[in-house]
């Protein structure tokens, strides 16, 4: 393999870098960044990243549940439940997928390239958790829980996961005890380049802003809108 490309993209070194890990199977990784359509124009002699992403799934759910489960102050379970799925949404992980820079590692067919698969979501989503079962099986389960610990879980908000994460949630049972309310959330900035965006939004009630948050993502953002409302409504 060359030093300087990967199946006509970005060497694999540069994300081995990123990763912070040197794989000692390396087909792992390019099977990681590998989409069906690339392996079905080589006829089948490559794999595709999918049963990977099944595995990493897997692992991604059960480092998230463990984690919920050993957070101090303890979370009760539904809420557990709730929190998980925020942790490790599309969303959640199409963020990690911009921060790595996956798609200039992704070998793409003809068609999906030509569709603007390199920028799809739902894609660089699945193939972060095919490079979580790629760590867990060239490294075990302790590098792949590092990676998801360093890259999801560990952002400053967590610390307060149990009050922000479901924030929107608990500021809507809140406000809407005394009838019927309107809540909207606003987008009042974005900010960064595209890998690594801040957006800021305001929670709006009846028509009066209550709460303004930024974040990583849009829906991050309004979550933080809304745990800014929550503070205000409860002091």
């Amino acid at each position: 393999m060359s030093n300087q490309t990967f199946g006509g993209i970005r060497s694999l070194s540069g994300l081995e870098e990123q990763l912070g890990y040197t794989f000692r199977d390396r087909t792992l990784l390019e099977t990681a960044v590998t989409h069906s359509s690339y392996a079905n124009e080589k006829h089948g002699e490559i794999l595709c990243y999918e049963r990977l992403e099944f595995l990493g799934d897997s692992i991604l759910g059960f480092v998230t549940a463990e984690f919920l489960y050993r957070h101090e102050p303890p979370i009760p379970e539904g809420r557990m439940t709730r929190l998980r799925s925020e942790l490790v949404c599309e969303q959640s992980l199409y963020t990690v997928a911009l921060s790595l820079n996956l798609s200039s590692y992704m070998r793409l067919g003809r068609g999906e390239e030509n569709s603007g698969g390199r920028q799809r979501k739902s894609v660089l989503a699945d193939m972060v958790e095919a490079i979580i079962a790629a760590l867990y099986l060239d490294a075990g389960m302790e590098r792949a829980k590092a990676f998801i610990m360093e890259h999801l879980l560990s952002h400053a908000e967590i610390g307060e996961a149990h009050h922000t994460l479901d924030a929107k949630t608990e500021l809507q049972e809140l406000v809407q005890q005394d009838g019927e309310v309107s809540i909207r959330y606003e987008e009042v900035s974005e900010s960064g380049p595209d890998h690594n965006k801040t957006f800021t939004f305001r929670v709006v009630i009846n028509g009066i802003p209550a709460g303004e948050g930024s974040g990583r993502s849009k829906k991050e953002a309004e979550q933080a809108a809304a745990a800014k409302a929550l503070e205000e409504l409860k002091a």
